[in-house]
C-alpha cells in the first residue's frame, strides 16, 4: 500500500470532507499532492509560492470558487474569488498586484447574474489595488458545473526584509485574530437555508492587503499570517502548530465572536473556531511588538476586534490547546468531516 492510498482506508472516492480544509484536506495534500509534485516551492505549504526573478522576491497563489449561494450577505463568489486570492498573497507579506480569473459557466445560467459577479470582481479588484489581466471562459453542459465556478490565480511582490511563513512561528510568539470569526460561515448558512436571527449578520469578505501593510509599517518581526477561511480558526492554528514545530495556546474568552454567531452555533451545534471566514487573519508576531501591531490594527476598519488570543510555546510540539472559561484546557483538533460544504 503506497502512502496516498491512507487517506481512502473507508472508500477510494473523494468525500466533501477531503475539500473542508481540515485533517482529510490536509492528508490529501500532504500524502498525494505534495508526494506526487515535490519541490522546494510547494514543500512549505504556505498559502503561496516565493520565488526569485533578478534580486526580487515574488509570490504566486492560486484558488478556486464554488461557493453556494453564488449571492450571499455581504457579497458573493465574485468578491469572494479576488478577496480571497489578494489575501493568500497578503498572507506571504506580498504587495498583490494582478491577477487572472477563469470562468466555468452552467449552460442556462443567466447573462445578468454573470454581470452581476463581473462587476463585483471588478469593484473588489479596484479597492484592493490589484488588476485582472488574464483569464479564461468555458461553458459546460447543463448541470455539470451548479451555476459557476471562478478559479483565480495571483502574483504580488514581497517587500525586502518581510520572511513570513507558517514555520516561522517560535515559542514566546504571541497570536494576534484581527476579528471576530464564524461570520462568513453563518451568513452563508443562514442565506442557503434561509434561517432568519435577530440581527443581519453578513460576510466578512474583504481583502486584508491594506491591513497587513499597516502591521508592517510597525515591524517585520511578523513571523506568520494566515487567514482562517475553511476549516476555520482551529484548522489554521493546527496548521502553523505543524508547520513550525511548536505547541499553540489560546484562550477561549479572548476569542472574538459576535452574539449573534454564538448562538446559531449553539441552535444548531457548530463550534465557532470550524467555521470558515473570509475577511480575518491570524498572526503570530514577536512579543516585543505584539501590542504596537495590535494598537495599529485597531485604528483599521478591518482591525477594530482585534485581539491577542494566546502565545506560542514549546511544548505540546504541533498541538494547539485552548484555555477554556472553566479554567480547564483541551485540545483543539483539524475537523474530519464537513460541516458546511461549498462555503467558499
Amino acid at each position: 500500500m503506497n502512502k496516498s492510498s491512507t487517506i481512502f482506508q473507508e472508500t477510494d472516492r473523494i468525500l466533501l470532507a477531503h475539500g473542508s480544509g481540515g485533517e482529510l484536506s490536509h492528508e490529501l495534500v500532504t500524502s498525494l499532492f505534495v508526494r506526487t509534485f515535490h519541490n522546494p516551492f510547494l514543500d512549505p505549504l504556505d498559502d503561496g509560492a516565493v520565488f526569485q526573478v533578478e534580486g526580487k522576491r515574488w509570490a504566486f497563489t492560486t484558488d478556486s470558487y464554488v461557493v453556494t449561494p453564488i449571492f450571499f450577505p455581504g457579497g458573493d463568489i465574485g468578491k469572494l474569488a479576488v478577496c480571497g486570492t489578494v489575501n493568500d498573497l497578503s498572507m506571504i507579506g506580498a504587495q498583490p498586484l494582478f491577477l487572472s480569473a477563469g470562468f466555468i459557466i452552467e449552460e442556462g445560467f443567466p447573462l445578468s447574474s454573470l454581470e452581476k459577479i463581473v462587476s463585483s470582481m471588478q469593484k473588489a479588484a479596484a479597492e484592493a489595488g490589484v488588476k485582472i489581466v488574464t483569464g479564461d471562459t468555458k461553458v459546460v453542459n447543463r448541470g455539470g458545473a451548479d451555476g459557476i465556478f471562478i478559479n483565480t490565480a495571483g502574483i504580488g511582490l514581497i517587500p525586502e526584509g518581510v520572511n513570513i511563513s507558517g514555520s516561522y512561528a517560535r515559542p514566546g510568539d504571541r497570536v494576534i485574530l484581527s476579528g471576530s470569526i464564524g461570520d462568513h460561515g453563518v451568513a452563508i448558512l443562514s442565506s442557503r437555508e434561509g434561517l432568519q436571527f435577530s440581527t443581519s449578520l453578513e460576510s466578512d469578505c474583504a481583502s486584508l492587503n491594506d491591513l497587513v501593510a499597516r502591521m508592517l509599517e510597525v515591524s517585520y518581526k511578523i513571523h506568520c499570517l494566515r487567514d482562517p477561511t475553511r476549516g476555520g480558526l482551529s484548522s489554521t492554528l493546527n496548521e502553523l502548530a505543524r508547520q513550525s514545530g511548536v505547541g499553540i495556546w489560546v484562550d477561549e474568552d479572548r476569542i472574538p465572536i459576535k452574539e449573534e454567531v454564538r448562538g446559531a452555533c449553539e441552535l444548531l451545534g457548530f463550534d465557532p473556531l470550524i467555521l470558515a471566514n473570509e475577511g480575518r487573519l491570524v498572526a503570530v508576531v514577536a512579543e516585543e511588538v505584539a501590542e504596537m501591531i495590535l494598537q495599529q490594527m485597531k485604528t483599521h476598519r478591518l482591525g477594530r476586534d482585534v485581539a491577542i488570543i494566546g502565545e506560542v510555546r514549546e511544548e505540546p510540539r504541533e498541538k494547539v490547546i485552548l484555555r477554556t472559561r472553566l479554567g480547564l484546557t483541551r485540545i483543539v483538533d483539524m475537523i474530519v468531516g464537513e460541516p458546511l460544504p461549498r462555503i467558499c
